[in-house]
C-alpha cells in the first residue's frame, strides 16, 4: 500500500483495494493524472486498516480478494464508515448488484470498464461529501496548524499527515489542555463500534508524535494520560 506524497494534503483520497497489480497501477496512474491522491491495498483485510488509520474520501472495492470477499470488506467497514463505496468487479449478474448495493455500495462498474465513466462515477459520489471549514489557526512559532487548508507546518515547512492524524491533531488541538478519553477519540475517529480497538490509537498517535517531532517522554504537544486519554498541550506565544 502506498499513496502520493506529491499532491496537496487537502487532495481528495480515493483508497483502490483490488489483488490484482495491473489493475492498482492502472488506477493509481489514472487518479492521481486527475489530482487525487491515492492509497493502495492487495488484500481486504489490508484495506480495511488502511481505512481505518488513514482514512480516505472513497473507496474502490474489487469483490474478488484473496482473503476476504468484497461484500465481507463492505459489511465490515459499514459498521463504522459511509465513506462512498464503488464495487469494481468482472460479477455483472443483476442479483448480485442489487444485493451489493442493498448491501450499502454507492455504485457499481463491470470490468472490463471504461476509465472515463468511472471517473464520470466517482465525480458524482463525491459531490454529496460535505466540506468542514475551521477558522481557527493554531500557530506557536514552531508548529503551525491551518484548520480551514487542512495543512500543518513544522518550522514553516508543510508535512503531510494522512486524514485520520489530522482529524486526530484536530480534535485534540481544538480541545487545548482538555483531556479526551480513549474512548471518545475512537468513537469521533472510527465510530462507536471500536471504541475497545485502542491499537489503532496507538499506531496513529505514534506516527502523529514523530511526524511532529515530538516525544512521548517529555511532550511538547501531545501528552498521554496513562489507561485515560490523550491532551494537547501546546500554548499559543
Amino acid at each position: 500500500m502506498m499513496n502520493n506524497p506529491d499532491m496537496p494534503s487537502n487532495a481528495v483520497n480515493i483508497l483502490i483495494i483490488d489483488d490484482e497489480t495491473q489493475i492498482r497501477k492502472f488506477l493509481d496512474i489514472a487518479l492521481r493524472a486527475q489530482g487525487y491522491k491515492t492509497l493502495l491495498a492487495e488484500t481486504g483485510q489490508q484495506g480495511l486498516e488502511v481505512l481505518a488509520l488513514q482514512g480516505a474520501d472513497l473507496v474502490i472495492l474489487d469483490l474478488g480478494l484473496p482473503d476476504l470477499d468484497g461484500q465481507e470488506v463492505l459489511k465490515e467497514l459499514r459498521v463504522w464508515s459511509q465513506v462512498p463505496v464503488i464495487i469494481l468487479s468482472v460479477r455483472s449478474s443483476e442479483e448480485e448488484k442489487v444485493a451489493l448495493l442493498d448491501a450499502d455500495a454507492n455504485d457499481y462498474v463491470t470490468k472490463p470498464f471504461n476509465v472515463q465513466e468511472l471517473m464520470a462515477r466517482i465525480r458524482v459520489m463525491l459531490r454529496n461529501i460535505p466540506i468542514q471549514v475551521e477558522s481557527a489557526i493554531f500557530d506557536d512559532g514552531f508548529l503551525k496548524i491551518n484548520f480551514a487548508q487542512r495543512q500543518v507546518f513544522i518550522e514553516n515547512q508543510l508535512i503531510a499527515l494522512t486524514r485520520k492524524e489530522f482529524q486526530l491533531l484536530m480534535l485534540l488541538a481544538q480541545h487545548s489542555g482538555q483531556l479526551i478519553t480513549q474512548p471518545q477519540i475512537l468513537k469521533e475517529l472510527w465510530g462507536p463500534t471500536h471504541q475497545e480497538d485502542t491499537h489503532y490509537l496507538r499506531i496513529l498517535v505514534a506516527k502523529l508524535r514523530n511526524k511532529l517531532s515530538d516525544d512521548a517522554i517529555h511532550p511538547k504537544y501531545i501528552m498521554t494520560e496513562s489507561g485515560v486519554g490523550l491532551r494537547f498541550i501546546g500554548r499559543m506565544h
